[in-house]
């Protein structure tokens, strides 16, 4: 599956716990990530030497990216909240 133009759910709904460069803490799970391009919503340094390993194994799949952004939203939202051990949002 190709990485869905206009979406960016990856680099807003995880929780992402190893720095990130711009963010030395990482990002809580609804935070978008500084390196998102907001105009539209690509990595700013996709395939640069720093580009997080977290970033770079994960891989656009149905089961995490659904049919269109807002299941996207939805699917990576219940992932994170349901794998966290706490059990709760972690949200922002």
């Amino acid at each position: 599956m190709e990485c869905r133009k206009g979406c960016g759910m990856c680099c807003i709904e995880p929780s992402i716990v190893q720095p990130l460069p711009g963010m030395p803490a990482g990002k809580k799970a609804g935070e978008h990530c500084v390196n998102l391009d907001l105009s539209d919503y690509t990595c700013k340094i996709w395939g640069q030497p720093e580009y997080p390993d977290f970033c770079r194994i994960f891989k656009p799949e149905p089961e995490f990216c659904g049919s269109t952004r807002t299941e996207a939203e939805q699917i990576l939202r219940f992932l994170e909240s349901s794998t966290r051990p706490d059990g709760r949002s972690g949200r922002v």
